[in-house]
């Protein structure tokens, strides 16, 4: 195991998550599916949306690296059978479970890696010209995992405004980032996550620029998102998004999950609430329009994720092991995340 770490890894330092290697990322999850799955070659080039030639070399490459038996003894080649056990029980079109690296209860650097390898396939692939982009601590390590990746035909998008009440930038703003890293356009939302007020967000909405950020981010084909918890201490408070007495009025209308300022109750409701519709993001039907990729985890967002995977809304899921097992083993829901489409009105 140290051995292909230190080849699929950078070196890694105190203040700073390694770097990776794409292709031997894409390497090892082909093996993973070929091998352990038992998906044929074709198979293969389906689920990660390349081409059977490269899915060959791919399968070849591990082969020759000695990755082969590494996974398919070790733990990872649980993770395809999470992957596949998650997609089918809540109607997702693909799932990527990140291997446990023993982080404790925040798996930030597994989430980072498995969300980086992502990105940089879709980038290089080209098939997205416009993504959309939510923001929070996830998606942050995501971004500071991606190596430089030139994407100048792409336009990243936010999806929500990127400010703080009190007009402070939020830290985990990732779309300047995601300019560094790809040399791409990137347009932000300049206004509160949530607006002081219904009438206040109908006034952004309507300011030069701002409304053609919104026009942009419709127009996306796939949007990355985070998934939060209704928390005291999560991060919609710590990042001055809302107030203490806001999260005691969201817990009191059942809310256990929160998705670009939607916020979601057990069963995947949205709820109607005045929170929600001060949210400087798309309306519910806007979303439902899209290809929504999430990229959570973590033993407390247990609750937060099942939510979501109820809510129908998901295309796509990136998790971390422990998590992903934790939502197996729990009784599953009476219908899939697929029909599961209650929701109130968009705005």
């Amino acid at each position: 195991m140290k051995n292909f770490a230190s080849g699929l890894f950078g070196v890694a330092t105190p203040d700073r998550l390694p770097t990776i290697d794409g292709e031997a990322s894409l390497a090892t999850r082909a093996a993973w599916l070929y091998f352990a799955a038992g998906l044929t070659q074709s198979e293969v080039a389906e689920r990660l949306n390349i081409q059977s030639t490269k899915a060959h070399r791919l399968i070849a490459r591990a082969s020759r690296e000695g990755m082969i038996r590494v996974f398919v003894e070790g733990p990872v080649a649980e993770c395809v059978a999470l992957e596949t056990a998650l997609a089918q029980r809540y109607g997702l079109s693909f799932c990527r479970v990140a291997p446990d690296l023993g982080e404790g209860d925040l798996p930030l650097k597994a989430l980072a890696l498995e969300g980086a390898s992502f990105l940089r396939q879709i980038l290089e692939r080209g098939e997205h010209k416009i993504i959309g982009v939510g923001h929070g601590r996830t998606l942050a390590a995501v971004v500071e995992q991606l190596p430089q990746t030139p994407a100048r035909d792409v336009q990243f998008v936010s999806l929500l405004g990127g400010l703080t009440r009190k007009f402070a930038a939020n830290p985990f703003d990732v779309i300047h980032r995601l300019a560094e890293r790809t040399g791409a356009e990137a347009y932000l939302l300049p206004v509160p996550v949530f607006a002081n007020s219904v009438a206040d967000r109908a006034v952004l909405m309507q300011q030069y620029g701002i409304a053609d950020v919104f026009a942009l981010a419709r127009k996306a084909s796939v949007l990355l998102v985070g998934i939060g918890q209704i928390h005291s201490d999560g991060f919609l408070v710590s990042s001055g998004m809302i107030k203490p007495d806001e999260v005691v009025e969201l817990k009191r209308a059942g809310a256990c999950a929160d998705l670009l300022g939607h916020f979601l109750n057990a069963k995947g409701e949205m709820l109607d609430i005045d929170l929600s519709a001060r949210a400087t993001s798309m309306g519910a039907a806007d979303l439902r329009k899209h290809r929504i990729v999430a990229i959570a985890g973590g033993l407390a967002k247990v609750t937060a994720l099942r939510a979501a995977l109820c809510s129908g809304l998901l295309h796509g899921l990136i998790i971390d092991e422990a998590t992903a097992q934790d939502l197996v083993t729990d009784k599953p829901e009476a219908t899939s995340g697929k029909t599961r489409i209650k929701s109130r009105k968009g705005r």
